[in-house]
């Protein structure tokens, strides 16, 4: 394969293993030598298999000659792996809690935790309001607008409204 290889097709469903000096396929990911066009310098595109966009890039080590890239081997693949990974898990975590907000309240004699799910969808966004009591047993969950802003003081208000849908 070639400096110019492609990502590796989505649809494919078991790339063939490839451990050429700018372009290494295996363990689920391909990893991509490339001119870095922001510069004279070299970048690596790490990508996951199924995925069009690459979950890493970064810039790439030049070779003893200071013109060619130095050749990708099988340590600095796996390290690519474990950079990539972490990246794709920081991300998943971030878009997690963006989506998703809790607080715990006491009101009267019980304490709730009243969780926030928000429901994105270019359609039908919304989100999802409920409330569980101390026993972990879900109370009560109501639809609500993607915007509504989840706190201790809207949190309490709900839960003496009797989870009456806020609004």
């Amino acid at each position: 394969m070639s400096q110019n290889a492609q990502p590796p097709d989505p649809e494919s469903h078991s790339p063939a293993n490839v451990k050429e000096p700018r372009f290494w396929q295996d363990d689920g990911w391909t990893a991509k030598v490339v001119k870095n066009e922001d510069d004279e310098g070299w970048a690596v595109e790490m990508y996951k298999d199924g995925e069009r966009e690459p979950a890493l890039v970064g810039p790439w080590t030049m070779g003893r000659n200071k013109k060619d890239p130095k050749p990708l081997d099988v340590t600095a693949f796996h390290t690519l792996i474990k950079t990539a990974s972490e990246v794709i898990t920081r991300h998943e975590q971030s878009q997690f809690a963006k989506l998703n907000k809790s607080v715990t309240v006491d009101v009267g004699d019980a304490r709730w935790k009243v969780a926030l799910q928000i429901v994105p969808d270019d359609d039908d966004a919304h989100a999802l309001l409920s409330a569980t009591d101390q026993l972990g047993e879900e109370v009560a969950k109501v639809r609500v607008r993607p915007d509504f802003r989840l706190n201790v003081a809207s949190a309490t208000a709900w839960v003496e409204n009797d989870f009456r849908r806020p609004g």
